[in-house]
């Protein structure tokens, strides 16, 4: 009997959920960062063996948005949680959950689809008390599928999740080809890792201000040629994503470069542009023309 189905990882903002996704799927599909909101929107990432194939629906962190992209953020989160087969709620170790974790999860809990708890970072935990004690808290809002104490970035106990999942998953088609990895394009993952070097590279303000475009990007038989823009709200981080000399973007285009050219398999020429665009964020016609639009 094959079985299928799709899987939402949901949580707070930087818990772990897109290196928990990594390390299920053993791929690199979602970029990942130690600042909060990395994921704007929903990752699919697919996992197939000959039992089984899981499709991750990786969210953006649930949070209070302050302009219209945390409100498409937040959107895709409540739509991705209400057609899949499990869930995954994302918290981490060492703190009972937060009062908007506990919002979040009566909803989830009172529905027929079975929520795994996922307790990430377990290994920053001294004593098994702990963990008992974060357990049973959270076992006071109701029933839990399985509650699972994992350390993604060690992919310490990802394989007893797969294997929960599996046992929830219903019997079912293959939805998508066995050797697919994701539903992203070439375009918007190259998009995303560019995104992550200025997340790792930059103060903590400038990236979230900022949106990479692919504005060309042309395949030749030994190299692929890249244009890109970067945008971003004020003409102080304009100077700051540059960098002296122009030293900071090169950085970020030596770091892309590298990562897209294991994508994609081949040599890359990577050109980045940097452009002001005041208050994108709140801008309907930049959200859409960046990708930030609900799907239908």
């Amino acid at each position: 009997m094959f079985k299928s189905g799709f899987i939402a990882i949901i949580g707070r903002p930087n818990v772990g959920k897109s290196t928990l996704l990594n390390a299920l799927t053993g791929e690199k599909v979602a970029i990942v960062s130690n600042k909060p909101q990395t994921t704007r929107e929903k990752i699919l990432s697919i996992l197939t063996d000959d039992e089984s194939q899981m499709i991750f629906v990786d969210t953006p962190g649930v949070h209070r948005p302050r302009n219209r992209l945390g409100e498409y953020m937040n959107n895709v989160v409540t739509d991705a949680a209400q057609d899949v087969d499990a869930i995954l709620f994302v918290t981490e170790a060492g703190r009972n959950l937060t009062d908007s974790e506990k919002e979040i999860l009566t909803p989830l809990l009172a529905r027929r689809i079975p929520v795994l708890l996922i307790i990430n970072k377990s290994d920053a935990l001294k004593n098994k008390e702990e963990m008992l004690a974060q357990i049973q808290d959270a076992a006071s809002l109701g029933d839990f599928a399985a509650v699972i104490p994992v350390s993604a970035l060690k992919k310490d106990g990802t394989k007893r999740i797969l294997n929960e999942i599996k046992r929830l998953l219903p019997e079912g088609p293959m939805y998508y080809p066995a050797d697919a990895l994701t539903d992203k394009t070439e375009r918007e993952m190259v998009s995303e890792i560019i995104r992550e070097k200025m997340l790792r590279l930059l103060d903590q303000e400038v990236p979230h201000g900022a949106a990479v475009e692919i504005e060309a990007m042309k395949e030749e038989s030994s190299i692929t040629r890249i244009n890109a823009v970067i945008y971003c709200e004020k003409s102080g981080h304009k100077g700051i994503i540059i960098g002296k000399n122009g030293e900071t973007l090169k950085r970020i285009g030596s770091y892309a470069r590298a990562d897209i050219e294991k994508l994609l398999g081949k040599k890359v020429y990577l050109e980045l542009w940097v452009k002001v665009k005041e208050d994108w964020r709140n801008s309907d016609y930049m959200l859409k023309e960046l990708g930030y639009t609900q799907k239908d």
